[in-house]
């Protein structure tokens, strides 16, 4: 990881010369006076992933977050030696490291909505619902990726586990106005679609063997719930985003969305309930998962930094 640092010049020799004596930070370099605003020296380093957690925690203990500024993104690549040697310095793998202070930077950034967000859901939902209609299982996949509600699951997750509770109300209160929205939006598009004759109540009721597992939750929604969770966390804090796509496509919220406001439109009344209920299980399942991996990891990594070898270099002085 790369952090960009602007320091108070009071405290510059003294986070430097720490930065230095650490083993798990690199490639230091100090500009004397650089930055303008907020005031002061500008510490560019690459830190191991696995200790900017500690790193990012000693710098708020110094007052760098209030007086100063922190900012930090991800090295795709540093083929250098130096940057090996700093890498086997830290204890346990990469990815087995969790960098909070981005976690939850980027748990609020997901929970603040826009209307990006609202747009997304609504069309994957629209998506959705003319899925159950043509009996389509790609639709269903296309609405699945489409839709952007995991990350707001994560966030509310994330707030669970650390105990956050204005970043769990925000999230669950924009999946709840979100998933709201377009669910009343694509049901008036498709009372528009009945009233001009495009379809009818037969569309939604007819055999779907495609599409007809949407609205009749069972076990298995609760476990494919559960393990989605479970991944899409870990993607999320282990920085495989690529992982996201399979989550997407794995539960059945969005689809189950579309199928709930068709069902409205064209009054399928049984349907309903069994909508209604996947939407719940999924969102739930994942959430709780969330909430389990998030937890277990604190706890897995807590326990391998205190197994760490005696010759395993020392961390930065705390406080």
């Amino acid at each position: 990881m790369h952090l960009r640092l602007i320091l108070p010049p009071d405290r510059t020799e003294l986070i430097v010369d720490s930065l230095v004596a650490d083993d798990r930070t690199t490639n230091i370099v100090v500009l004397p006076a650089a930055a303008k605003r907020p005031a002061g020296d500008v510490v560019h380093c690459d830190v191991t992933r696995e200790a900017t957690s500690d790193i990012l925690e000693w710098l708020k203990d110094q007052g760098i977050y209030e007086d100063g500024a922190v900012a930090l993104s991800t090295v795709d690549a540093a083929p250098s030696r130096n940057a090996r040697e700093t890498e086997e310095a830290a204890p346990g793998a990469p990815d087995d490291a969790v960098v909070w202070d981005a976690v939850v930077d980027q748990g609020y950034a997901e929970a603040r909505g826009s209307w990006a967000f609202y747009a997304f859901l609504t069309l994957a939902t629209m998506i959705a619902a003319i899925a159950v209609i043509t009996d389509s299982s790609i639709l269903v996949v296309g609405a699945m990726v489409v839709g952007p509600e995991f990350g707001v699951v994560a966030a509310l997750a994330l707030g669970l586990a650390l105990g956050r509770m204005r970043l769990t109300s925000q999230a669950f209160l924009l999946l709840a106005k979100g998933f709201l929205l377009a669910i009343v939006l694509t049901t008036l598009a498709a009372l528009l679609a009945r009233a001009v004759g495009w379809i009818d109540t037969g569309d939604v009721t007819a055999a779907r063997p495609l599409t007809g597992f949407i609205w009749r939750p069972d076990r298995w929604s609760a476990v494919v719930a559960v393990l989605a969770g479970c991944a899409g966390v870990l993607s999320q804090t282990a920085g495989r985003s690529n992982a996201l796509v399979g989550v997407f496509i794995s539960v059945t919220t969005v689809p189950a969305a579309g199928d709930l406001a068709l069902s409205v439109a064209l009054w399928a009344p049984h349907q309903i309930g069994g909508s209604a209920a996947q939407l719940g299980i999924n969102l739930a399942g994942m959430t709780m998962a969330g909430v389990a991996t998030l937890i277990l990891q604190r706890i897995l990594w807590r326990w391998l930094i205190n197994r760490r070898s005696p010759s395993a270099p020392p961390e930065l002085p705390i406080g």
